[in-house]
C-alpha cells in the first residue's frame, strides 16, 4: 500500500533523477537520429529535382520541406545538448552524495571512538581513585605505599587530560571528514605537552593569545590557539583576562575547528601580542593585598 511506502534516501532520489535524465536523453537521441535520416532524404530529393531541372514551384516546395526538417533537427540538437548538461550535473550530484555518505560514515566512526573514550574515562578514574583510597585510608603509612599512591594520582591526571585532548581532536577530525578534508591525521603533541615538569601541577587549557611564563630558569612560550599544560598558579589570572579558556567552552570548540590545536607558530620574544603571565600575576598581587588590608 502507498500508505506504507518507504521514504527514499537522498542517494536513491539522485539515482532516480539520473535514470530519468538518461531515459529522456535516449528518447531525444532517437528522435534526432530519425530526423537527421529524414533530413538526408529531403536533401537527396531536392538535389535530384534540381539536377533533373524540375519546375521552380517543385524546387521551392522541396527546399521548404528540407528547411523545416533541418530546423526541427537543429532544435533537437540543442535540446540534446541541454539534456547532456543535465545528465552531467545529475552525475556530479550523485557522485558528491555518495562521497558525502562515505565521509559521514568515517566521521560517525571517529565520533563513536570519542564517545567510547568518554564513556570509559570515568571507569578508569574510579579505579585509580580506589587504588589511591586503599593507601590513604589505611591505618599504616609506608613510604612505598605513599609513592605508589602519588604515582597513581599523577598517572590518573595525565590520562584524563590526554583523554580529554584526544576526544577534542577526534571530534575536530570528524568535522574535517564531513567537510571533505582528507587530512585526518591528528596533530603531534606540542613540545609543552611532551615535556611537562612533573613537580608543577598543570591544567590542560586552550590559548587565545600567545603566552609567556617562567618555570625556574626556563622561559616557556605557547602560541595562540594551542592546547597547553599551563601551571595552575597562572590559570586564574589568565582566565580573568581572557587569554585562555577551558576546553569545553563553546568558543574553544569553534576556534579548534578553525585553527586546530597546534597554534599559529612559536611566538617571538619581541612579539607585541605576547602576554607575560608572570608579570600579569605580579600586577594583580598588590591589588589583592590592598583589598585584604581594606
Amino acid at each position: 500500500m502507498a500508505f506504507f511506502k518507504r521514504e527514499l534516501s537522498p542517494i536513491e532520489r539522485f539515482e532516480n533523477a539520473l535514470k530519468e535524465k538518461l531515459a529522456a536523453r535516449q528518447k531525444l537521441a532517437e528522435r534526432l537520429s530519425v530526423t537527421e535520416a529524414e533530413l538526408g532524404e529531403k536533401r537527396t530529393a531536392a538535389e535530384r529535382l534540381a539536377v533533373a531541372g524540375a519546375a521552380n514551384a517543385r524546387l521551392d516546395r522541396a527546399e521548404a520541406d528540407m528547411r523545416a526538417v533541418e530546423h526541427h533537427a537543429k532544435t533537437l540538437r540543442a535540446a540534446l545538448a541541454e539534456c547532456d548538461e543535465q545528465v552531467a550535473s545529475a552525475e556530479r550530484t550523485l557522485a558528491e552524495a555518495k562521497a558525502q555518505r562515505d565521509r559521514d560514515a568515517v566521521a560517525d566512526g571517529i565520533e563513536a571512538m570519542a564517545a567510547a573514550i568518554e564513556r570509559a574515562a570515568p571507569g578508569f578514574e574510579a579505579g585509580a581513585a580506589a587504588l589511591i583510597e586503599a593507601v590513604t585510608k589505611g591505618s599504616t603509612a609506608l613510604p612505598e605505599a605513599t609513592r605508589f599512591s602519588t604515582s597513581v594520582d599523577a598517572i590518573r591526571r595525565e590520562v584524563l587530560s590526554a583523554a580529554d585532548l584526544v576526544c577534542w581532536e577526534l571530534r575536530s577530525a570528524a568535522v574535517r571528514a564531513r567537510a571533505g578534508n582528507a587530512n585526518l591525521a591528528l596533530p603531534a603533541p606540542s613540545e609543552v605537552e611532551q615535556t611537562p615538569l612533573p613537580e608543577i601541577e598543570r591544567q590542560l587549557i586552550y590559548t587565545l593569545h600567545p603566552l609567556l611564563w617562567r618555570e625556574g630558569s626556563e622561559v616557556r612560550t605557547a602560541p595562540a590557539f594551542a592546547l597547553v599544560g599551563l601551571p595552575k598558579m597562572l590559570l586564574p589570572a589568565a582566565l580573568r583576562h581572557q587569554h585562555v579558556d577551558y576546553l569545553n567552552a563553546r568558543r574553544v570548540q569553534t576556534l579548534m575547528h578553525l585553527h586546530g590545536s597546534e597554534g599559529l607558530g612559536d611566538p617571538q620574544q619581541d612579539d607585541p601580542q605576547l602576554i607575560d603571565l608572570d608579570a600579569l600575576v605580579a600586577e594583580e598581587t598588590p591589588s589583592a593585598a590592598q583589598a585584604d588590608v581594606a
